[in-house]
């Protein structure tokens, strides 16, 4: 008895050789010239007339013959279809995960699903903002977010200062230099909030998304592995449609 695994991995070279027979069939059937055939012969209206050899071309494709190749072909196809799909209805197994059962009796076709979201699912949470590493952060009960300790820093404010260069004369003014100086004039306290992820967090994810990603293949090899019943629809379908 074959496995659901090997149906399926024969199918595509089934598919693409019934394509091909379509083609040639459909190809054959639009080419009148190769489905007409004539027989000639000559007679002289007396007995000394010219003689003419008989003239004949064959049918070289018929119809008939070309649906039945097509059938031949298209029921091969329609078989291993309907052996898989009638085997993917049947054919389950158990995601299970670190020895958990995730999800119980689960059919082919949803593990496919599955395979497929996940991948999804895998690449975005990859990408999920983390918190910067260069701050402390700690939970805020307040708000739900993740926030930094103060930081207290000064503000300052440039005032104008006069150096005396040289102190006047009766001769001369005195010379005066004007510079800034930086002033405390108060303070900032800082807190920065978040609402990114620690690192830690999004390794967590990505880790459990990558097991429960081989734990879904796991169970889709399981299910491919199930026997199956070869279905005879073709012959069925095409006694009808060539009856």
């Amino acid at each position: 008895m074959a496995k659901l695994n090997q149906i399926i991995a024969v199918e595509k070279g089934v598919k693409s050789k019934s394509l091909q027979d379509i083609t040639a069939a459909h190809h054959k059937v639009q080419k009148p010239a190769l489905l007409a055939g004539i027989s000639r012969t000559y007679q002289p209206k007396d007995e000394e007339g010219e003689q003419l050899p008989p003239e004949s071309t064959r049918v070289q494709v018929q119809a008939e013959d070309v649906l039945r190749e097509m059938s031949a072909s298209l029921t091969r196809l329609f078989d291993v279809t309907a052996t898989k799909d009638w085997a993917n209805c049947a054919a389950r197994a158990d995601v299970t995960v670190d020895g958990r059962t995730i999800v119980t009796d689960v059919p082919v076709s949803y593990l496919l699903f599955l395979e497929k979201q996940l991948t999804d699912l895998h690449t975005f949470v990859r990408k999920l903002p983390t918190l910067d590493a260069a701050e402390s952060w700690s939970p805020d009960p307040s708000t739900d977010w993740w926030k930094t300790d103060p930081v207290r820093t000064i503000r300052t404010k440039k005032v104008p200062r006069n150096h005396v260069k040289a102190e006047a004369t009766d001769k001369h003014p005195a010379q005066v230099e004007v510079y800034y100086e930086d002033v405390p004039i108060g303070y900032w306290t800082t807190v920065k909030f978040s609402g990114a992820l620690p690192a830690r967090r999004v390794n967590e994810l990505v880790e459990r998304v990558e097991k429960l990603q081989q734990a879904v293949k796991f169970a889709r090899e399981e299910a491919n592995g199930a026997d199956v019943t070869d279905q005879r629809v073709g012959e069925a379908v095409f006694g009808y449609l060539l009856g």
